[in-house]
């Protein structure tokens, strides 16, 4: 019964999370045995963005996996369905191994799991849980997860609509250039937004760089995918 009231108590503080302006991660705090969560877009016009993040390592997940490219957010949005990684800490998650190695490096996170924010066709992002402790949730656990996330899926949506509450979002500034390079690229090759941040993290990834250095190379004119820039390296300077 406590385990009900609980649920019904986070239920009922995502429904009016929008009217009442409250954190959209912090009834998963209340509902599951974490300690950080993270709600997160993942596609869109308006690019990727941490709508809410209970903390500090939280973000920093969310962070790591738009650099990246992978992650069970990715994977739980691309399934429309939980993603769970138990025991993050065992280095035999084959499925995110630059994503593995860096929470492995970096932090003391234990396990990890994700729900998707996905409605119907709509795939729009994810939102993720952590602990430092290895351990699975239970199937009740990852059912009222999933309920919470349905009911946050409608709350990002309506801030995303919502123009004035959408520009209150304080954006860190790199991610803002993220966003301006994603669009640069975006004209540069008359490439869809999904395109356009994929060519951004291969060539993070191919160059040894972060997906906020390669932006701001962009951003500065320092590097130009189009025929025009073709060939241009990061730390060289282009016409115009």
């Amino acid at each position: 019964m406590a385990d009900r009231k609980r649920f019904e108590a986070a239920k009922k503080s995502m429904t009016y999370a929008f009217e009442r302006r409250t954190s959209l991660a912090e009834p998963f705090l209340t509902l599951l045995p974490i300690e950080g969560a993270a709600v997160s877009v993942l596609r869109g016009p308006i690019g990727q963005w941490t709508v809410s993040a209970s903390d500090d390592t939280a973000g920093w997940l969310d962070e790591l996996q738009f650099t990246l490219g992978e992650g069970p957010c990715w994977d739980a949005m691309d399934a429309d369905a939980p993603v769970s990684a138990p025991d993050i800490r065992s280095g035999a998650e084959p499925r995110w191994p630059a994503f593995t190695n860096a929470v492995n490096t970096e932090t003391g996170v234990g396990s990890l799991h994700a729900f998707p924010l996905v409605l119907g066709s709509l795939e729009i992002g994810a939102v993720d849980v952590y602990s430092s402790r290895p351990g699975e949730l239970s199937a009740v656990e990852i059912a009222d997860g999933s309920a919470l996330a349905a009911i946050a899926t409608w709350q990002v949506l309506r801030t995303m609509l919502d123009k004035e509450r959408f520009e209150e979002i304080p954006f860190p500034a790199s991610r803002r250039e993220v966003h301006q390079a994603t669009g640069m690229v975006l004209v540069q090759l008359g490439v869809s937004v999904e395109d356009a941040e994929l060519i951004i993290r291969a060539h993070a990834f191919a160059t040894g760089s972060t997906v906020v250095e390669v932006a701001a190379d962009i951003v500065a004119r320092r590097l130009d995918f189009s025929e025009r820039g073709r060939g241009t390296a990061p730390g060289s300077k282009l016409d115009g």
